[in-house]
């Protein structure tokens, strides 16, 4: 989460989406509202996308987008009622919210840009992660290989700086077993 936005920034934000976006239920607008109006929860409230990875989460859709109106999310629970949420975000104060919203040009609204924050619980792409660990892997040996390439080349031209012509046989026997690996 990096980056902590102003709790003066998200409520401007809500302002202005509650004034130029109608919400598909009238209780999101005053769920959101009831939330501007303590600060303290404002502090935990964060906006983000694929909120339902979130341990708590609000979704909320504007008219206009095709998706479901309000869904709230705590843990492994799902409910459609506004109410219910209301009651566990008042008896919940200590708990962070993340809010995902969804409405017409969202990408491309700057209020919604600026309190728009990444989400630290969308889970990772374990296929991702294993191919970028196993490319980091090759990258290691690659890089200690090539190392230790470069010290036995170094070890070859002293030895024949030396005219050391046992150690010299022992130095190029490693170097083929190491182009071998």
């Amino acid at each position: 989460m990096g980056n902590i936005i102003p709790v003066v920034d998200k409520k401007e934000f809500l302002k202005s989406f509650l004034q130029q976006f109608e919400l598909k239920r009238r209780e999101c607008a005053w769920l959101l509202n009831y939330l501007m109006s303590d600060d303290e929860l404002m502090e935990r409230v964060h906006f983000v996308e694929q909120a339902a990875h979130s341990p708590k989460a609000l979704i909320i859709s504007a008219k206009g987008v095709d998706s479901i109106p309000f869904s709230f999310h705590k843990e492994k629970h799902i409910t459609t009622d506004a109410e219910k949420a209301f009651h566990d975000i008042r008896l919940n104060q200590h708990e962070d919210i993340y809010i995902e919203l969804h409405f017409n040009g969202a990408k491309q609204y700057p209020p919604y840009l600026v309190v728009l924050e990444d989400n630290p619980h969308i889970p990772e792409n374990m296929e991702l992660a294993a191919a970028f660990q196993r490319e980091a892997e090759l990258l290691l040996e690659r890089s200690i290989r090539t190392f230790r390439k470069e010290q036995l080349l170094a070890e070859i031209d002293r030895a024949l700086d030396h005219q050391n012509e046992a150690y010299f046989r022992i130095l190029v026997e490693q170097l083929k077993m190491l182009d071998e690996q």
